[in-house]
């Protein structure tokens, strides 16, 4: 298990200390995250006039909207990896059945080059015999 991570981060302008398993780092850039909202939303004239209580829940809205839209995306790309496996599942196997037909043809093609020349041979031998027959 992950030890437990303490470090200290600057969110709108205040010190917060944030506990937890992940990597300083990783703390860091989930402040940055909030720290860029506020930013983004401390542009906005209409947000500004409102109450900070109402600010609030309109940020808590904005990054649970941005958590659903990731959780949607992540959704479809796994749906696609799936597809995509699948159909990679789909095609070694269509491959695998093209190498057996393709060896069973090579293999007839031994085989019937094998009985070409034996009837090659026949055929040298009868007409062999025939001018021997003849004479």
């Amino acid at each position: 298990m992950s030890t437990k991570t303490d470090t200290e981060v600057i969110i709108a302008g205040k010190v917060f200390t944030l506990s937890g398993y992940e990597s300083e780092e990783y703390l860091q850039k989930v402040a940055s995250y909030i720290n860029n909202k506020v930013a983004e939303y401390n542009k906005v004239d209409s947000f500004k006039r409102q109450s900070l209580d109402t600010q609030n829940v309109l940020m808590q809205l904005n990054i649970a909207d941005d958590y659903f839209k990731a959780k949607k995306q992540i959704s479809l790309l796994e749906e696609e990896i799936q597809n995509k496996e699948k159909e990679m599942y789909d095609l070694k196997h269509e491959l695998i059945a093209s190498q057996i037909k393709l060896e069973n043809m090579e293999k007839n093609i031994r085989i019937l080059q094998k009985e070409a020349n034996e009837n090659g041979k026949k055929i040298v031998r009868l007409e062999t015999e025939l001018k021997e027959l003849k004479k």
